[in-house]
């Protein structure tokens, strides 16, 4: 996913309205178009304890890919009755408009799932699973605002940014988009044959449409290394096929008001973006945005296994690098791929992480909360015990050597910075919790 088109292939399509209200139809198309976007309000289940916009002007816009295994998509999974989300993605559009990045979050990350509204009536307790069931969770009524505003909620709880807007596009009407354009070209290396998938295709470049294009997005076992990462490299050169494809129909009315149908019914946003002039608008400010200040990143990762030998299925954002990509993005500085991958080379497994906890609060049992967190997180806790005294910030401090492991640890906790301490143990970095340290903050 390397250029602009790949974001804004539906930005390219609602610019083809123009082309297709020739003849004095535009009315009847802009109505019949916006008519179709769903809106879902969401706001109200959010909470009141959200990150703050650090940088006024800009926008997080959160992009799901979800499938709701009703009808045919039924077939997709087995023994799953709640919304899925495949794909999931932030994009932050700085305030001066000048460059944009785009995150993708792996739906197989390990993170913390807040307490979110189920639908029907009840609440979800705080606990870690992987990032995609979020959306399951929240939609298990089968609507898309629980299932948004839970993958909100659970988004902002794990990147500290706030999320301005959100979209989720059903893979139902994915098909249609393909179809209308009359198939993509895809070129796999190697012949796929993937069950789950139900997909069978041979080596070689060949145009693909409806089930096998959607087999082609979503297969995964079968190509490659088996994860979520390669998926998710698929199908940003899926995306990047269907955009190119896109802006070449525009001069064709019959394919441009398929393609834009199709879109338009599978699309559900925040009342704010729930219109062709919102999303005529946005697409507008993404394409002053030249090509190489456009990034693509995935939030850096690493295999959960390597902190929790028996899981092999996950993977867990490394810090702290993810932190640094973050932060950065709520400040509005500019991330570049090359920087990331720079940055992203010297992994630290939590794992690997020798931490004390120290209870600096006086509150009876804070460290050994506070440690339970850590050892969730993958973190290998040496001991819990009180501080010489009560303490009025929360501190870590470390030995000589162990300066990118307390790095590691203070960025998984809000606001800290580690600090050198040549009377420490070695070989261990101490946690000592002060009062304004929550045991939830601990991520």
């Amino acid at each position: 996913m390397t250029r602009r088109g790949r974001v804004v292939a539906w930005g390219a399509g609602v610019s083809a309205v123009v082309l297709l209200g020739a003849g004095g139809t535009a009315a009847w198309i802009w109505h019949d178009l916006n008519d179709n976007i769903t809106s879902a309000e969401v706001d109200d289940k959010l909470g009141a304890d959200r990150p703050q916009n650090l940088s006024p002007g800009s926008k997080n816009i959160m992009v799901v890919g979800s499938d709701s295994r009703d009808g045919a998509n039924a077939e997709y999974g087995k023994d799953l009755t709640t919304m899925q989300s495949d794909t999931l993605m932030v994009l932050h559009i700085p305030a001066d408009r000048k460059w944009a990045s785009v995150v993708s979050l792996p739906r197989d990350s390990w993170v913390e799932i807040p307490g979110c509204q189920k639908g029907d009536g009840t609440s979800s307790t705080p606990h870690h699973f992987k990032i995609n069931e979020a959306f399951a969770l929240g939609g298990s009524n089968g609507k898309v605002a629980e299932a948004a505003a839970c993958t909100i909620k659970t988004v902002e709880a794990n990147t500290g940014l706030r999320i301005d807007h959100f979209m989720s596009v059903d893979f139902s009407g994915f098909k249609g988009m393909v179809d209308a354009l009359e198939g993509i070209e895809v070129c796999p290396k190697q012949a796929i044959h993937d069950e789950k998938a139900h997909l069978d295709l041979e080596a070689g470049c060949q145009t693909v449409k409806g089930e096998k294009a959607l087999g082609y997005v979503r297969t995964r076992y079968s190509v490659g290394d088996g994860s979520d990462i390669g998926r998710i490299g698929r199908q940003q050169e899926f995306m990047d096929a269907l955009a190119r494809k896109a802006k070449s129909k525009l001069t064709s009315p019959d394919a441009m008001y398929g393609f834009l149908q199709s879109v338009t019914k599978s699309l559900t946003t925040d009342p704010d973006m729930a219109g062709i002039k919102p999303l005529y608008g946005l697409a507008d400010e993404l394409k002053g945005i030249p090509s190489d200040r456009l990034s693509f990143l995935t939030v850096p990762n690493y295999g959960r296994v390597a902190d929790q030998p028996r899981d092999k299925a996950n993977v867990v954002w490394q810090y702290p690098q993810a932190a640094d990509l973050f932060t950065s993005l709520a400040k509005d500085k500019e991330v570049t791929k090359a920087q990331l991958d720079a940055s992203k080379k010297n992994v630290v497994y939590a794992s690997s992480v020798r931490v004390q906890v120290l209870n600096g609060t006086g509150v009876p049992g804070r460290a050994a909360a506070v440690a339970e967190r850590l050892k969730k997180a993958g973190y290998t806790v040496t001991g819990t015990g009180n501080a010489p005294g009560t303490v009025a910030k929360t501190t870590v401090t470390y030995p000589s050597g162990l300066e990118s492991k307390a790095a590691v640890l203070a960025s998984r906790l809000p606001g800290l910075r580690p600090t050198a301490d040549g009377s420490a143990a070695a070989g261990v970095v101490t946690l000592v919790v002060g009062p304004e340290l929550k045991v939830e903050d601990v991520a």
